[in-house]
């Protein structure tokens, strides 16, 4: 058999299984298949011819759909890896016929069985992939860090995405990559790169495939026992926070997420509780409270501000950020409360919590919208369980939420949560999910009420008033009826607290609670309706059958055709075969569109029930407030009866019980137009049986549109997404330059005020130079006299120093005269001695008178 026949066998049991997919039709294609991979087609990949593309594009469709036998779809696949024999087939079958994407629905519609032979075949070098995978990312992230240059996410990114998806709920390549990489030598070097990649990597996309991998091996036990003895991981743990002010919504998603899920482990949690609860030192607090503190301020900031921060987001903003951060603290709350002794950092970080729990719980306002009102109510029931099943069970925390709590806040709250669930009840077009959600944060709010009663100043009287008011019955009486167990408690409690007084509408929430439980037993039941039996699918379907016999006669021709008259050309073969799967298209797609019908319609008849048990429902209300005005109007005519006895003595008692008779009256009025607006809804409800069946008619007339609006919604979709990737890198560029111009507004005023004291200084120093000045002149002058008397001076001194040495000269000349002068005393001494010896004493008088 040449080429050209073999293909256009294959092709025509390609068109049969399509058709019918019966065991004789795969068996036919499975021979068909088999003697297609004996003709070694390889080569002919790259020919291009029409039959060959046509052959290969039915294969890879038929490999992909899930209904395909698993059989046949194992022959399918042995045939790809027959053709994938060299490199430019290999790139063929990606490019062309898309074969990568092929493999992998196969591998992810029989994941649940991994020992499936197919999913085998589909993943025989699945185990290389992920070596390659895992080197290429450490050595570009080790490549990186040696060159220390910017971070590039060209290979990183899909190398990531690709290990991330392998991992998600597949075992076995979990086990895997433990058993390659993860062992007790290497596994904080993981760990650590890991925690780079996450904190430096560029872009959230990055970020978001190294978080689920993270997520993904801490579901192991083991490998979540190794990160708790990381000893870097609160070092680790602190920069992944720091992640938090970076007012992007995705990243702090996966950030919040990857926290979660180390929430699930105990070590993990305590650790995590010493590192958010850490307090802030005193230039960190200052830099929280300035706007645009700088870039450093996310690497260094608090982390329990940023939760804080996260956490008292716009509800129409970060909505998912918002719940996950509640989540994440009572995770935390729950481990630092649930010790002997609490700590001095958990309740500083406590008292700063409340006054931002305590802002969420805000009146709630029907006015903007269902979906604002239930972001509204599921962020007031995290709250109010936060600050009830936690805060309020240790003495010490209870005291900080009792002095910060009011009861006209609690009072406020839960009046208008009244409002929005007695509104909702009588809208007969709100779900029951609604309700319930409505529901859960009124009853969470009243138990928080019910703990605090006996701490906070006018809550127990404001308690017992919430109690009494006649709107609790529907939002307790969904509770009674709840499938959830927590519900049903707090229904109870609230329940066991009410039933004491007075005028706790018991009647009512009995009626309403009969109410639910019908309306629960309808639900369950199947649905049969004379709307639907009118025109059963059987019969739908058809319609459809004559063109079916025309199309089987179509392709027993173009058997016989191919069989009989090989000799046509291909091109003629080709257009038959285009009519034909035109034809076979058109035929599903209006199968499809009679499903959709039909589905469309059971939804409508559900929601009609729903609407009648609704209305039931407020028929029982209205029918027990019937009977009680009654039983009160019986009450007031004995009394008109007592008092016509007591008339005269009585007057002031009998103009009372006129007022009471009026107002009585005037409910009776009131309960005859509720009966007037009971019987509208009864004529709504026929014309809205009218106008459905009306739009039964106008949507077959629709459907005809459908596909030309689905096509456009795909390429707008495609162009918005486009343009949202633009919109968030101008954002993510606009919020850089506004931080930065911050910062530079600041660093200005701070010049500003540094010039302002330092001209100041200026000016002072100027004035200490000119008095400098001043005093030097004063000196210069005074030098200036004392030079000219040291002149003086000096002049005197050598006149005293020349009148010295004229007198030494003269004291000199003076002792060599006293010299000479002894000298001659003592020879006349000498001459007077020798006269005196020869005179013998005889002149002794006389001698003695002259000496």
């Amino acid at each position: 058999m040449d080429t050209s026949t073999c293909f256009k066998s294959l092709l025509l049991a390609i068109q049969q299984y399509r058709e019918a997919r019966t065991t004789q039709n795969a068996a036919q294609l499975q021979r068909q298949v088999e003697e297609f991979s004996a003709l070694k087609c390889g080569p002919l990949l790259s020919s291009g011819q029409v039959l060959l593309t046509e052959c290969m594009n039915g294969l890879v469709e038929l490999a992909g759909n899930p209904v395909t036998s698993p059989t046949l779809t194992s022959t399918i696949i042995s045939l790809l890896a027959q053709l994938a024999c060299d490199d430019a087939s290999r790139e063929i079958l990606h490019c062309s016929y898309n074969c990568t994407s092929t493999l992998a629905a196969v591998i992810q519609h029989h994941s649940t069985t991994p020992g499936e032979p197919l999913v085998l075949q589909s993943t025989n070098h699945i185990h290389e992939l992920i070596t390659f995978l895992w080197r290429t990312c450490k050595d570009q992230h080790t490549s990186r860090v040696k060159a220390a240059s910017q971070t590039k996410d060209e290979i990183i990114l899909p190398c990531l995405g690709l290990m991330a998806n392998l991992c998600r709920d597949n075992h076995s390549v979990q086990s895997h990559i433990k058993s390659l990489l993860f062992d007790g030598k290497n596994i904080h070097q993981t760990f650590q790169l890991v925690f780079n990649i996450i904190v430096n990597g560029n872009g959230t996309v990055t970020r978001k495939y190294s978080v689920d991998l993270l997520v993904d091996l801490l579901k192991n036990p083991k490998i979540a026992d190794y990160l708790t003895r990381y000893q870097h991981f609160t070092a680790c743990v602190s920069q992944v926070l720091g992640l938090l002010h970076q007012k992007t919504q995705t990243s702090a998603a996966k950030v919040l997420e990857l926290l979660l899920a180390m929430c699930g482990v105990s070590g993990l949690r305590l650790l995590l509780c010493e590192v958010v609860f850490r307090p802030a030192g005193p230039k960190l607090k200052v830099a929280a409270h300035r706007q645009g503190g700088g870039p450093d301020v996310g690497r260094k900031g608090d982390a329990g501000l940023a939760l804080i921060q996260w956490l008292s987001s716009p509800v129409d903003g970060a909505e998912s950020c918002s719940l996950q951060a509640l989540q994440l603290l009572t995770e935390l709350l729950e481990e630092a409360l649930g010790r002997d002794t609490v700590s001095d950092c958990v309740l500083s970080f406590t008292e700063m919590l409340l006054p931002v729990l305590l802002g969420l719980l805000r009146s709630v306002d029907p006015a903007h919208g269902d979906a604002r009102l239930r972001k509204q109510c599921r962020r007031i029931a995290h709250v109010s369980a936060l600050t009830l099943s936690l805060l309020c069970a240790v003495d010490a925390t209870r005291s900080l939420v009792s002095q910060q709590v009011s009861a006209q806040l609690c009072l406020s709250q839960a009046g208008s949560l009244l409002s929005c669930c007695h509104s909702n009840s009588n809208e007969l077009s709100c779900s029951l999910s609604f309700s319930q959600l409505i529901a859960e944060a009124l009853l969470k709010t009243l138990a928080l009420m019910s703990k605090l009663k006996q701490h906070v100043k006018d809550m127990e009287t404001s308690f017992y008033r919430m109690l009494q008011d006649q709107r609790i019955v529907t939002p307790l009486s969904l509770a009674l009826t709840s499938h959830h167990r927590e519900r049903v408690q707090r229904g109870l409690s609230l329940l066991f607290e009410a039933t004491p007084l007075p005028d706790f509408p018991s009647l009512l929430l009995g009626e309403s609670i009969a109410a639910n439980n019908a309306y629960r037993q309808r639900e369950a039941e199947p649905v049969k309706r004379l709307a639907v039996q009118d025109v059963p699918p059987a019969t739908i379907l058809d319609t459809s059958s004559d063109s079916s016999k025309s199309v089987q006669c179509l392709v027993d021709k173009l058997q016989t055709g191919l069989e009989l008259q090989e000799h046509l050309k291909d091109s003629r073969i080709s257009e038959i075969i285009d009519v034909y799967e035109q034809k076979l298209s058109t035929f599903t797609v209006k199968e499809d569109r009679l499903q959709d019908l039909l589905e469309a319609k059971a939804k409508a008849l559900s929601q009609a029930d729903r609407l009648i048990a609704q209305y039931r429902l407020q028929r029982a209300q209205a029918e027990a407030e019937a009977c009680k005005l009654g039983s009160l109007l019986k009450e007031a005519e004995r009394r008109g009866e007592d008092l016509q006895v007591e008339l005269g003595s009585q007057v002031l008692e009998v103009e009372r019980s006129k007022a009471d008779m009026e107002e009585l009256l005037q409910h009776n009025a009131r309960l005859q137009r509720d009966s007037e607006e009971h019987q509208a809804l009864k004529g709504a409800y026929n014309s809205l049986l009218n106008r459905f069946n009306e739009s039964e008619r106008v949507l077959k007339d629709l459907q005809a549109a459908h596909s030309s609006l689905s096509r456009q919604n795909d390429s707008l979709r495609k162009n918005h997404e486009n343009l949202q990737l633009q919109h968030d890198r101008m954002v993510s560029a606009l919020e850089e330059r506004e931080d930065e111009l911050r910062s530079l507004q600041s660093d200005l005023q701070q010049k500003n005020s540094d010039i302002t004291g330092l001209r100041g200084e200026l000016r002072a120093e100027e004035e200490k130079l000119r008095e400098k000045e001043r005093e030097r002149g004063d000196l210069e002058e005074t030098v200036e006299v004392l030079r000219k008397e040291l002149n003086k001076t000096e002049q005197a001194r050598k006149d005293a120093s020349i009148k010295a040495s004229s007198l030494e000269l003269q004291k000199s000349q003076l002792e060599q005269k006293l010299k000479q002068k002894e000298d001659e005393l003592s020879k006349h001494s000498a001459m007077i001695s020798m006269i005196h010896s020869l005179s013998s004493g005889k002149m002794k008088c006389d001698v003695n008178l002259s000496l």
